[in-house]
């Protein structure tokens, strides 16, 4: 047995529901047993949510939609809506460290090399972010992640109509003792604010979205 989380659509701040959930876990690496997993974990879902129309986000997803949104394949556009590099890309490339970065080559490459890049394990603490030249604060600790995802999925505008008839999401490869931003989190998160209306209102201003989205004590 395994537990990980499923991320439902929610009314009210955060604005996602956050559901760890037990599932039969099949071990292997290969994709074959991770779509294995990821039917054992909508399974087990589903018996006490029967009702809710769940989909997985990654690359590993059965769902072409799902394979489309993973942060790996889902592009940031520019206003022209021509693609420009991918979410991983976009994220990798703006981590600013203690002891280096931006490392901004890494928009230029693939998702996986920019997720793999050496340097973003040799370069201490992330302190911050800068995404072409704007500055990000490193807390909330999945704030720019969410920001940045929520913006590329917005200016794709199929994949954002079509998420709309789902409101449970998950990430197979996503372990929260071991991981901290989710893509399965960040797509929950645009569901529900753009069924609340507020979507416009946070994509307009940084600091608006962080207001909106996370609790300050």
């Amino acid at each position: 047995m395994a537990k990980r989380p499923v991320y439902i659509v929610s009314n009210t701040k955060p604005y996602f529901k956050c559901k760890m959930t037990d599932f039969e876990y099949f071990s292997g690496f290969s994709v074959k047993q991770k779509q294995k997993n990821i039917r054992s974990l909508h399974d087990a879902f589903s018996v006490l949510n029967p009702s809710s129309r769940i989909l997985e986000i990654s690359t590993k997803s059965e769902d072409s939609l799902g394979i489309a949104l993973s942060a790996f394949n889902l592009m940031v556009k520019n206003e022209k809506g021509e693609d420009l590099f991918s979410v991983e890309a976009a994220f990798q490339s703006s981590k600013v460290f203690e002891k280096g970065g931006p490392y901004t080559d890494l928009l230029y490459v693939s998702s996986k090399e920019a997720k793999k890049d050496k340097r973003l394990k040799t370069s201490g603490s992330i302190i911050g972010f800068n995404f072409q030249g704007e500055e990000f604060k490193s807390r909330p600790k999945t704030f720019f992640y969410n920001w940045l995802y929520i913006n590329a999925l917005n200016s794709n505008e199929e994949l954002a109509e079509a998420i709309m008839n789902f409101d449970a999401f998950t990430d197979i490869e996503f372990n929260p003792q071991k991981s901290l931003n989710c893509q399965a989190e960040a797509v929950a998160l645009f569901v529900s604010l753009k069924k609340n209306n507020l979507l416009q209102k946070v994509l307009k201003n940084k600091d608006d979205f962080m207001q909106t989205v996370y609790f300050f004590d």
